[in-house]
């Protein structure tokens, strides 16, 4: 199973999509470690730079409809080479969201109003989150600071996360 715990990148913007996440002109690489190099390079974002800010950090923090765009699994296979194993955000693109989980990966939707909270308390900080699979709950942690929030994952997406992906848990259980 992957690690679901570490140091946060706060992404504040609505609909990043599937292009920016891992642009289309590098959808002609045939592994996965070739995309890792240009992970989240065309996101427009002020004062973003992704050679700099994705140094170190494992977990993404966003608004509304992260991953819209194209349906291809190159966006959740740039984070996964790059060690982003969990994305949080209030929603996401349907299919987007499932290659994360196919990936053993986790896309977490937490309400708009938690998501406005974590920003308010935690961006701009050095954070990490602690993730209890087990318990639903991310402890996120910054200055002294701590908040623990809990979250809800279907059966089957657990399943797919335990498993390490839908390859995993189709070998297991096919």
């Amino acid at each position: 199973m992957k690690n679901f715990s570490g140091n946060i990148l706060f992404l504040d913007r609505s609909d990043i999509n599937t292009d920016e996440i891992i642009p289309a002109k590098y959808l002609t690489e045939i592994s996965k470690e070739a995309l890792k190099p240009y992970l989240l390079e065309d996101l427009d974002l002020a004062g973003f730079d992704s050679k700099r800010d994705l140094a170190d950090c494992c977990v993404i923090v966003s608004r509304e409809n992260f991953g819209c765009g194209s349906s291809r699994e190159h966006a959740p296979w740039a984070l996964e080479v790059n060690g982003i194993f969990l994305v949080i955000a209030a929603s996401f693109a349907r299919i987007f969201r499932q290659n994360m989980f196919n990936c053993g990966m986790m896309a977490v939707e937490l309400p708009a109003d938690r998501i406005d909270s974590l920003f308010s308390t935690f961006s701009g900080k050095r954070t990490t989150v602690t993730t209890d699979l087990a318990n639903q709950t991310f402890t996120f942690e910054a200055d002294g600071e701590a908040e623990t929030v809990s979250f809800t994952l279907s059966g089957y997406d657990r399943a797919l996360v335990t498993a390490g992906g839908w390859v995993d848990y189709a070998d297991a259980h096919y």
